[in-house]
């Protein structure tokens, strides 16, 4: 036979020096949960390893992350207060703005990204404001706006909106622009299914809607079309790096939108994800590590460029070991 491909699966330095997907630890972000307090590191029960930290405590979360080689945190926060429309989000003072300027003035090489969303800090549980048991995506959009320059002044480095309204990345991109911060970047939750497998992250949260469901502004996980034009229209709108989220199970879709963009894509592997192979390998039925990478590369080989995972820090050091290299 003139042509054998097992003859470039012979060895390990072989495969990996033909290997056609690469990734590196630049493209990983891990995701951090913070809570409104002092001395707070508690145990996430559904995100087995991970925690609530308070500010004061977050740079413990950061130091272990700077050691695997992690630099880029993706925020989230858990205030002490909530109500109708959500003001603890866009507090000067509030829980993420804390935390940000405690992580930039204590480790300024990390590059801090902020999820702006209402979902934490509304009173329902909904991502935006309500009229009546409706989100109103309009009024919604200065809201969001003004969450993004919050944090944004108080230092982050890009801001990630997860809403799901129509026009907010326009909204947050004319409001940065006008207060001097056309340099910070935006990368969209362009394409954020309502699937059920959040269910972790709304625990870690504390997010879950109060009624109802969050269809009527999250996408039907039976459409492809849909994504490429929710991509679309966010590049329009100025976004900077586009995103799908869940990853996993939405694999043809980080294809058709890597391949329709030519924006960075980042994919964001969920809770859910992340939980049910925690869930698995505890009762034996996988080896964590081994799923972990698999996973993972299939990811980067549909077309992500960005990784956004709670397995960042392993993945990081399996990135090191040649593993997943």
């Amino acid at each position: 036979m003139l042509i054998r491909p097992r003859r470039l699966r012979e060895n390990p330095a072989i495969r990996k020096m033909t290997r056609e997907t690469r990734v590196s630890k630049e493209s990983l972000i891990l995701p951090l949960f913070l809570e409104e307090g002092l001395h707070i590191k508690n145990p996430i029960s559904s995100l087995d390893g991970h925690f609530r930290y308070s500010p004061d405590r977050v740079g413990e979360a950061i130091e272990n992350a700077l050691q695997h080689g992690v630099d880029k945190v993706l925020l989230f926060g858990i205030p002490a207060h909530k109500d109708e429309k959500g003001s603890s989000a866009y507090d000067n003072d509030g829980i993420v703005q804390q935390g940000i300027r405690k992580i930039k003035r204590d480790y300024p090489e990390v590059c801090v990204i902020t999820d702006v969303c209402m979902c934490e800090y509304t009173s329902h549980g909904h991502c935006g404001i309500l009229t009546g048991d409706k989100v109103d995506n309009d009024e919604t959009l200065e809201y969001l706006a003004a969450i993004a320059l919050s944090h944004v002044e108080a230092g982050a480095d890009m801001v990630a909106p997860s809403d799901m309204m129509d026009g907010r990345v326009l909204a947050i991109r004319d409001t940065l622009d006008k207060k001097g911060y056309s340099h910070i970047p935006i990368m969209s939750y362009a394409v954020k299914y309502a699937s059920y497998f959040y269910g972790p992250f709304r625990d870690a949260a504390g997010s879950a809607p109060g009624f109802g469901d969050r269809r009527g502004y999250q996408m039907d996980w039976h459409n492809a079309k849909e994504a490429i034009k929710e991509a679309m229209l966010d590049v329009t709108q100025g976004a900077d790096i586009l995103m799908v989220k869940p990853a996993l199970c939405y694999l043809d879709i980080v294809k058709a939108v890597a391949e329709k963009s030519t924006l960075p894509l980042a994919a964001y592997s969920v809770s859910g994800e992340y939980a049910m192979i925690k869930a698995a390998a505890k009762m034996g039925l996988i080896d964590e590590y081994g799923v972990m990478c698999e996973s993972a590369i299939s990811i980067y080989r549909a077309g992500a460029d960005i990784l956004i995972t709670y397995y960042a820090n392993e993945i990081a050091d399996a990135i090191e070991k040649g593993d997943i290299g």
